[in-house]
């Protein structure tokens, strides 16, 4: 276990690079593909009062993203923008998933104010908007809620949001003649739901769903979802009773004093008092606090996780542990910062730990820069655990740790589904979430639908014991601890 209590050569390798990008951004080249490089500082768009930043009121649509925001002293309304420009009204007021329920609360003014970076969360992904000199007339027009108008906004946000048709199965102008023939005029929601779900069938992306409300009842069209999820859910006893088993094998076979906490969502123990354990579920969700995205939340999920994990290296490091093993193998996603937070607790030095493109900004690919933990952290033999049930968030943080030279990949492929989702309200209130954004690894490499391939493949949920085989591939990845 490694202590760095004077980052000083960190902060000079920091300076370094803003003045790197300060020199690149000087050719105007990089102002228009690197924004981030020569924005202002983040400001809230809401201000204490209650009234919006007199700087960002007015018109603004967005780069690649098909959001129209129209933003008044009272507040911001957004468009949906595409062939079509609306705004669904909300009736209750309702979310149909966490990513529809939050808004733009963040900007950072670009020189000349005629361009800003829009974020939903602090440190999300630039969303650049640009000015427009009023809203336009078609946003002003009533949009009809006709089976029509549905479809029609269904295929256009594929079309210009989708990033990934080359690298998944569907055919998109077949499935889009396909969905067009079985419109009808007179058509119920039933009858139109289930053309819809014609196109999103055999789609293999996670992140790519339909939610709404049919006869009352919430649906959700969504494929994707590997091998295991499916087979286990099919199972006696389903999900619930396999991951009781799971955390209950591992409690009884971790030191004593091993924990699970963090409202159930982390475990971490010692292994024969020398290996330490690490297993997160969800990146995210670690406190009861209902107001998703607001700074608030931020805080305090980053803050318990922060106590959670200082305390877990705490004991690893009184015990001298020899590695630590990294259970990303159950891990289902949530909150990039969370995900890139994981990284920085393995490393005493920044490093990128992959980049994002969002499909038709135009932008050049943002590094995400994973940065050394405050706390405690180590910096020795590292062992990750995935399996096809690791997706999202927990995909994104096992491919930064994976730029980092100490750290093994063991178990089996991950689900390969890393963008994050852009949600698109349908004009008669459905939601459709897209995946939009491309990550990569540093190099280049995009690892969507493929999945990040262990070095040493080590079966983690085998089908004739999915328990048993957990904590038999634990065992198996502290021989190799041993053996190195």
């Amino acid at each position: 276990m490694n202590r760095i209590s004077n980052l000083t050569a960190f902060i000079f390798h920091a300076a370094g690079l803003l003045l790197l990008a300060g020199c690149t951004s000087a050719s105007g080249v990089a102002d228009q593909t690197q924004p981030w490089l020569i924005a202002s500082d983040l400001r809230s768009v809401q201000q204490d009062d209650g009234r919006t930043d007199p700087a960002v009121r007015g018109v603004w649509r967005s780069r690649g993203y098909g959001r129209i925001l129209d933003i008044s002293e009272q507040g911001v309304r957004q468009y949906e923008a595409g062939t079509q420009c609306y705004s669904p009204a909300r009736e209750d007021g309702s979310s149909l998933s966490e990513m529809d329920s939050v808004t733009y609360r963040y900007f950072r003014m670009l020189p000349g104010e005629k361009s800003a970076i829009f974020q939903l969360l602090r440190g999300d992904t630039n969303v650049v908007f640009d000015r427009l000199d009023s809203l336009p007339a078609a946003c002003r027009t009533e949009l009809p809620v006709s089976p029509r108008a549905v479809s029609d906004a269904f295929l256009d946000a594929f079309e210009r949001h989708y990033a990934f048709f080359e690298r998944r199965p569907p055919d998109h102008a077949a499935r889009a003649a396909r969905l067009r023939a079985q419109i009808r005029p007179d058509m119920g929601d039933e009858e139109l739901w289930a053309a819809l779900g014609t196109y999103m069938d055999g789609l293999s992306d996670s992140h790519t769903k339909l939610i709404g409300e049919v006869a009352g009842e919430r649906r959700r069209i969504q494929d994707g979802q590997g091998e295991t999820l499916p087979r286990i859910r099919s199972a006696q006893g389903g999900e619930s009773e396999w991951l009781v088993g799971l955390i209950g094998q591992t409690l009884d076979r971790l030191d004593e004093g091993a924990q699970h906490t963090g409202r159930d969502r982390i475990i971490w123990g010692l292994i024969d008092n020398r290996i330490g354990y690490l297993q997160i579920f969800q990146m995210g969700g670690f406190t009861d606090r209902q107001d998703f995205g607001s700074d608030e939340w931020a805080d305090a999920e980053m803050a318990e996780f922060n106590r959670i994990m200082d305390e877990a290296f705490a004991a690893f490091d009184q015990a001298g542990v020899a590695a630590i093993i990294v259970d990303l193998s159950n891990n289902r996603g949530g909150w990039d910062q969370i995900a890139k937070a994981i990284p920085g607790r393995f490393t005493d030095s920044a490093y990128t730990g992959f980049t994002t493109r969002a499909q038709g900004s135009g932008l050049a690919e943002f590094p995400h820069v994973i940065e050394p933990a405050a706390g405690t952290r180590f910096i020795g033999p590292t062992y990750l655990l995935t399996s096809d049930v690791t997706v999202s968030g927990g995909e994104l943080a096992s491919l930064a740790l994976l730029q980092n030279p100490q750290v093994v990949h063991v178990g089996t492929k991950t689900r390969g589904a890393f963008s994050t989702p852009l949600a698109k309200r349908l004009p008669n209130g459905w939601l459709l979430e897209v995946s939009n954004e491309t990550f990569a690894a540093p190099d280049g490499v995009v690892y969507e639908e493929t999945g990040l391939e262990p070095r040493i493949n080590i079966e983690v949920y085998p089908q004739d014991d999915p328990v048993g085989g957990h904590w038999k591939a634990i065992e198996r990845i502290v021989a190799l601890a041993g053996a190195q």
